[in-house]
């Protein structure tokens, strides 16, 4: 009896000595990314399929796509932790860092254009006779959504600094939900003016949606820092690096409206502190946006 009691206060002991090692964490089973509105759902999820299957095998999880109605959609998904990555635009990332526990990682860098920016532009009707920015007043104008970039704020901005208030100038605004609504809301003259992203107008016309040599452009912005993959900052460390190394892998695939990949390269929070420089230009607060 004395040597099992010995015995016992001995494996007690060295119990006592063994570290404690940090549990680890169980990688997740499923891999939710939120994409923007950009084009139509359908269109987003049929030239987001590369990318997504790809993302699929080279992580052994399954990857689930959402596309939220607008821009506030995904953030708020982002920050109710039902998504894990997504892919916003540079002022709706920007909105979302101040209201969701996210960071920028990787941004697309296309084969057609092989920069990671792109510009907004201002396009009108040539059969309107409207062939620059002061012909406008009056008229009709389309925006995309409150939080694009190139579909709102860059476009405002540039015309803040024309000494144009674009609540005033224009005759009615309309907010489209996307580019490709904006495009078509000019090309059937439901509006006389709309600003949209260079490279979606390039995809309208490539696609024969809308011709070239029917539009005029009025108005090109600075550039645009592309828009970045965004992943939640409580994701597991080690997934997040997993994560970031299967995209970087991802080349020679279409995605969404930006066409085939040169691939995605990393990028950080910094990297869109011209859309912060923006917002300043245009006095907003960024979090009475949501």
């Amino acid at each position: 009896m004395k040597r099992r009691s010995l015995l016992r206060l001995c494996l007690a002991a060295c119990a006592g000595m063994l570290p404690i090692l940090p549990a680890v964490a169980a990688q997740p089973q499923v891999l939710t990314v939120g994409l923007i509105p950009a084009e139509d759902s359908q269109a987003m999820l049929e030239n987001s399929k590369a990318v997504i299957d790809s993302l699929q095998k080279q992580l052994g999880v399954t990857v689930k796509p959402f596309i939220a109605t607008d821009y506030n959609g995904i953030i708020e998904a982002l920050r109710a932790k039902k998504l894990d990555v997504a892919y916003l635009g540079p002022f709706s990332y920007v909105l979302a860092t101040t209201v969701a526990n996210v960071e920028a990682f990787s941004v697309a860098e296309t084969k057609k254009s092989g920069k990671s920016f792109y510009k907004s532009l201002i396009i009108t009707r040539k059969d309107s006779g409207i062939q620059n920015v002061e012909q406008l007043k009056g008229r009709t104008m389309a925006f995309v959504d409150p939080s694009s970039a190139s579909g709102h704020l860059f476009p405002s901005a540039g015309l803040q600094k024309l000494n144009i208030d674009p609540a005033k100038y224009f005759s009615r605004v309309i907010f489209s939900g996307s580019h490709d609504a904006s495009i078509l809301a000019v090309a059937n003259k439901k509006v006389d003016a709309a600003a949209v992203a260079d490279r979606i107008l390039a995809a309208a016309v490539a696609k024969g949606v809308v011709q070239q040599s029917d539009l005029n452009v009025v108005w090109t912005s600075p550039d645009i820092p592309e828009s970045p993959m965004v992943w939640r900052k409580d994701l597991d460390p080690a997934f997040k690096q997993k994560i970031a190394a299967a995209f970087g892998n991802i080349k020679d695939v279409q995605w969404g409206d930006q066409g085939v990949l040169n691939g995605f390269v990393a990028t950080n929070d910094a990297a869109y502190n011209v859309v912060r420089d923006t917002a300043k230009i245009l006095n907003l607060d960024l979090k009475a946006m949501k």
